[in-house]
């Protein structure tokens, strides 16, 4: 197997100076990096029932599409606040300077259901465990979560609550 990490990269100075980005575009544009990452992705939850697959907004829709697929799961998107239909609930969440929110439709899955949350990276963990409080408002059972990247000396980790796995196929 390839090794699915080799096309991404650092850009320095971005989106502000002092941030070094981890551009993921070049995986994604390649087919064989891409599938090794949705694979890394799996692993951890391939004997894990899993009922739907929360991701999250944005990049978290590149995998969270193809990781419900592969485990057999549904997918339901966590959006950005006005853009869903219908009754939705939403969770506000501190950003390092200001704040934000997510919205998921109020009948996304019925309680009980069994979710995986997906993103991107993760970072300071304020998007990750605002999910997790969406889900548990939906009364869904969080089985874990799954990220690509966790950037580690962020500490992000530190706002997930424990009570189920979080995995990242890989961590800098």
């Amino acid at each position: 197997m390839t090794d699915w990490t080799r096309p991404i990269r650092d850009v320095a100075d971005f989106p502000k100076p002092g941030i070094v980005f981890k551009d993921i575009m070049p995986m994604l544009a390649d087919p064989v990096a891409f599938a090794g990452a949705i694979e890394a992705m799996a692993a951890p939850w391939r004997d894990t029932e899993i009922d739907a697959v929360l991701a999250i907004e944005a990049r978290g829709f590149l995998f969270g599409a193809p990781l419900a697929r592969v485990l057999g799961a549904g997918i339901v998107p966590v959006r950005k606040p006005g853009k869903l239909p219908g009754r939705v609930l939403e969770q506000r969440y501190a950003l390092e300077y200001g704040e934000d929110a997510l919205q998921v439709q109020a009948d996304a899955v019925s309680p009980g259901t069994r979710v995986l949350l997906v993103d991107d990276v993760l970072a300071t963990g304020g998007t990750l465990a605002a999910t997790r409080l969406l889900a548990e408002r939906l009364e869904a059972e969080v089985v874990g979560a799954e990220v690509l990247i966790e950037l580690g000396f962020l500490n992000g980790r530190a706002r997930w609550n424990g009570s189920a796995p979080l995995h990242a196929a890989l961590l800098v």
